[in-house]
């Protein structure tokens, strides 16, 4: 979709190397806040090092709006690098849990439904199921969508996780 200025916005998938320390993502999400921009998606949690976090955020803008932000959270303290992911060979996922109305006589067909997503139903009760599902944000949009016929009771979804594919450089190689 264009902008104003005739610029497409698309979905930016940002990967940002941050000091695991408290108060972080308080200045991340604050920035982003401050500046009117949406997050559509913010994962966090502790790399091989345990003294640097990652932080994958996902904003929809155009290459300006992903430029203004990169540098803005350049210019916090705690922040060590940020990199634009999106336009680079990656792998991303996201994991989701969806707890779906399961009486007997439509378990079987939610049965069926999660094996052809290679899903995994996790907990079974007498009325519901638990589904767990990693994949494409398509994916777990397209799983979710066969199974509001049967009544999604609750969902929760991580947002995505993203990482450079193997040999590829970033800008967070030296």
């Amino acid at each position: 979709m264009a902008n104003g200025n005739g610029v497409m916005d698309k979905d930016h998938t940002l990967s940002v190397l941050v000091a695991n320390k408290p108060g972080v993502l308080t200045h991340v999400s604050g920035l982003f806040s401050r500046r009117g921009y949406n997050i559509d998606s913010l994962t966090v949690g502790v790399t091989e090092n345990p003294d640097i976090s990652r932080m994958t955020i996902v904003v929809h803008g155009d290459e300006h709006v992903i430029e203004q932000v990169t540098k803005q959270l350049n210019k916090l303290i705690d922040i060590i690098k940020v990199v634009d992911i999106s336009p680079q060979e990656s792998v991303d996922r996201e994991l989701a849990l969806i707890k779906v109305n399961a009486d007997a006589d439509r378990r079987s067909e939610i049965i069926q439904i999660v094996d052809i997503f290679r899903a995994r139903i996790i907990d079974v009760s007498a009325k519901s199921v638990v589904i767990e599902t990693t994949g494409s944000s398509d994916k777990i949009d397209a799983l979710e969508e066969m199974m509001r016929p049967f009544g999604i009771k609750e969902m929760v979804r991580t947002g995505k996780v993203a990482l450079v594919r193997g040999g590829r450089l970033t800008q967070f190689d030296k």
